[in-house]
C-alpha cells in the first residue's frame, strides 16, 4: 500500500509541473535574466513594465501578481503587491494605475508595497545589481483582502489556493 501511495504522488506532482511550466509572465520591456530598463526604475519615470501572461489554468478565478527583490539588504522588499485580477486579462500596461470598481467583475486589490503605498514602485537597489521577481499566481477563487493588504497577508490567504505561478526575473543596477 505503501508503495501505490507514493506512485499516486509522483504522478500527481509531474502533473503540476507540466502545469506550472505552460504559464508564463512575460514584458516586452526585458527578458528572463535581462536588465530592466531605466524607465521602470526610480532613475526614470518610475512606470511598471509591461506584462503579459500565457496559459491561464483552467479553473482559474483570479490572479495574483507580487514583485520582490529578495537581495535588498534589509531582506525582502517588496515593489507590487496587485491581487483578484481577472483571469480574462492577458496582461497589464505600462504605467499600470489599478483602479477598484466594486461594480465590476475585474475589481483588483492594490496592496501596499514596501514603502507603505498602494501600487507600483520601481527597482531602486543602494549598490549593485539586484534581482526583480516578477511572481504571477493563478489561484482558484478571488481573495477576501482589501486594499492596503500586505505581501504577507496575500501569500497567507493564498494558501492552498495556487493552481499554478509563473516568474520572471530582470535585473537593475544603478547608474
Amino acid at each position: 500500500m505503501k508503495t501505490l501511495i507514493t506512485l499516486i504522488w509522483i504522478g500527481m506532482a509531474a502533473h503540476a509541473a507540466a502545469i506550472d511550466a505552460s504559464f508564463r509572465i512575460l514584458s516586452p520591456a526585458f527578458r528572463e535574466g535581462g536588465m530592466i530598463p531605466a524607465k521602470h526604475t526610480c532613475d526614470g519615470k518610475n512606470l511598471s513594465p509591461r506584462l503579459d501572461w500565457r496559459g491561464v489554468p483552467e479553473g482559474t478565478r483570479a490572479l495574483a501578481l507580487i514583485v520582490e527583490d529578495p537581495d535588498a539588504p534589509s531582506g525582502m522588499f517588496v515593489h507590487w503587491v496587485l491581487l483578484n485580477i481577472s483571469p480574462k486579462r492577458k496582461g497589464l500596461e505600462e504605467g499600470a494605475k489599478p483602479v477598484v470598481d466594486l461594480r465590476r467583475s475585474e475589481a483588483q486589490v492594490s496592496g501596499n508595497n514596501g514603502a507603505r503605498r498602494r501600487g507600483y514602485t520601481g527597482p531602486c537597489p543602494p549598490s549593485g545589481t539586484h534581482r526583480y521577481v516578477f511572481r504571477l499566481f493563478a489561484l482558484d477563487r478571488a481573495l477576501d483582502l482589501r486594499d492596503g493588504s500586505t505581501r504577507e497577508k496575500a501569500l497567507e490567504a493564498m494558501k492552498g489556493h495556487v493552481l499554478a505561478e509563473a516568474r520572471l526575473t530582470g535585473l537593475y543596477r544603478r547608474r
